[in-house]
């Protein structure tokens, strides 16, 4: 079985990125594996959605096992009262098979409401990783305002959407109410039979509305709707899912997205 993940180049400068969607939009914790099957860079996938997550249940562990649900963003709760440094995090992940590091989120969104206080120290943490970007799978967003803590720390929130009329109208209203911070990019979901005129379409509409919105938006890229990449992307690796349309656009998206928050020093 031939491993996804590059080597681990050396490197100083890390980045967070939040991935995060809308109400009827979902699709985030798929692409986040995705993304970080083929970051080009050394990777940490964090599960941040204060609804709960199921990555845990999703995902083998690298021992062909199950993920532990119980370590992860609950425990390093538990341990970080006091203050959270980043070299704490890596003592809660676990490895999925293929070698990727996950931090798994909470199970349920009964257990956020006791974690109100940790968005904005997890964030600051999430973007002084040392050695490693991060991927914030932050789910959908509007239910905890407290996240916002930890998208201000971001360097750059990527927001996905589909190509049809309900779910563009929530984004269109997603960027109107963000804060100023970060840069933000838009993420096409898209069936691979209008793939490209799915995100030329969505690309036309917030570029027409960016007077309205009063939010630049960096760019606007897609991600294959793939159903059977998403399967194997849950435990069957291999060469199959390596030529997956899934992995195929997440590696070229991965790329946009690294050179996006890593871009090179000007020529002197």
């Amino acid at each position: 079985m031939r491993s996804l993940w590059p080597s681990c180049p050396e490197r100083g400068d890390v980045a967070l990125i939040v991935l995060a969607a809308d109400k009827g939009a979902p699709g985030v914790t798929t692409a986040a594996t995705a993304l970080g099957a083929v970051w080009p860079r050394p990777v940490l996938v964090a599960e941040c959605d204060p609804a709960g997550g199921d990555l845990a249940y999703r995902l083998p562990a690298a021992d062909g096992g199950m993920l532990n649900p119980g370590r992860g963003l609950l425990t390093l709760g538990a341990t970080a009262r006091r203050g959270l440094a980043p070299e704490q995090i890596h003592e809660h992940t676990q490895k999925i098979v293929g070698g990727l590091d996950v931090l798994a989120g909470l199970t349920h969104g009964e257990q956020a409401a006791g974690l109100t206080w940790m968005w904005g120290p997890l964030g600051r943490a999430l973007a002084a990783m040392p050695h490693a970007d991060v991927l914030a799978d932050c789910g959908r967003l509007g239910g905890h305002p407290q996240l916002n803590d930890l998208i201000a720390e971001a360097e750059l929130v990527v927001l996905f959407t589909r190509a049809s009329l309900d779910h563009v109208a929530h984004l269109r209203e997603r960027l109107a109410i963000m804060q100023k911070g970060p840069q933000v990019g838009v993420v096409v979901i898209a069936d691979s039979r209008q793939y490209r005129s799915s995100v030329d379409e969505v690309r036309r509409i917030v570029a027409a509305t960016h007077t309205t919105t009063n939010r630049e938006v960096s760019f606007v890229a897609g991600l294959a709707y793939d159903p059977k990449g998403a399967e194997l992307l849950g435990g069957q690796w291999g060469g199959r899912l390596d030529r997956s349309l899934l992995i195929r656009t997440a590696r070229e998206l991965a790329g946009r997205l690294a050179d996006s928050v890593h871009a090179p020093e000007p020529a002197r």
